[in-house]
């Protein structure tokens, strides 16, 4: 069988819900790569929120910010930056509806605001914290590549209608990230596909959330996991178990990657 590049996202596909990656899922995961196929993660997340799992797995290809940033073989290849003068129109509308924004760099992020209930509960749904205190001008000295938009169910709706230069994609109940019209874990994974040298018919994608459907629709070998979004699902060729049911290293299986 010839090699194969393989993207998983981590929120729901590698990782449960509590945060854990299981047993399953790791031996999984460095069995692939005995077997000579590339792993890679395409991920919402940014790079420094998931080094230690990259270093856990010893992958060094990733797709992040869902899309926006890409590296191949711990080099990056690919950046897509949010239009600055665009956010910070929206910061203005989100400042006036007091919807708080955190801004991320591949470096850091900040929040425009000390503390929020919203900001909290989400973060901490992805086992994160706010360790510094806030910059509200953070997005305006250096290249954002995705922000968080902290608002309630629909209340996107305004957003969409006034930033035309943004998609903004639900992640939590309570937030929205807001990354550049037009970008997509898809077009990350094309970079890493062409710099690589693989053909379509070679790749393959493991996803569960509303930021996977672009991504499991270009790849043609596209695994959506049991857990995994109604629409996410519609947008897989094949459906596994959840990710806490040895979703991944079944879905390996089933395709006979194992």
């Amino acid at each position: 069988m010839k090699n194969s590049l393989l993207f998983f996202d981590i929120d729901g596909t590698l990782k449960d819900d509590k945060q854990d990656l299981p047993k399953t899922t790791k031996e999984a995961i460095f069995q692939l790569k005995e077997n000579g196929h590339e792993v890679a993660i395409a991920t919402g997340r940014a790079p420094y929120m998931f080094e230690e799992l990259r270093n856990e797995l010893d992958i060094h290809t990733y797709v992040s910010f869902n899309g926006q940033y890409v590296v191949v073989k711990d080099e990056v290849v690919y950046t897509n930056p949010l239009n600055r003068e665009a956010l910070q129109l929206l910061t203005h509308m989100a400042e006036k509806n007091n919807h708080p924004i955190i801004y991320m760099d591949q470096y850091d992020m900040k929040a425009n605001v000390l503390h929020h209930e919203f900001i909290t509960e989400g973060l901490n749904s992805l086992a994160l914290t706010l360790e510094a205190s806030p910059d509200p001008d953070f997005h305006k000295e250096r290249d954002i590549f995705q922000s968080m938009l902290f608002i309630q169910d629909q209340e996107e709706v305004q957003y969409e209608q006034a930033f035309k230069d943004f998609k903004f994609v639900r992640w939590h109940p309570l937030s929205v990230d807001v990354d550049p019209a037009g970008g997509s874990k898809a077009k990350g994974i094309e970079k890493v596909m062409v710099h690589l040298g693989y053909s379509m018919d070679q790749m393959y994608a493991f996803g569960d959330g509303l930021n996977d459907i672009e991504m499991l629709s270009f790849v043609p070998n596209s695994v959506a996991m049991g857990n995994a979004h109604p629409l996410t699902k519609k947008a897989a060729k094949f459906i596994t178990k959840s990710v806490d049911e040895d979703g991944i290293f079944y879905g390996l299986k089933m395709l006979g990657l194992l």
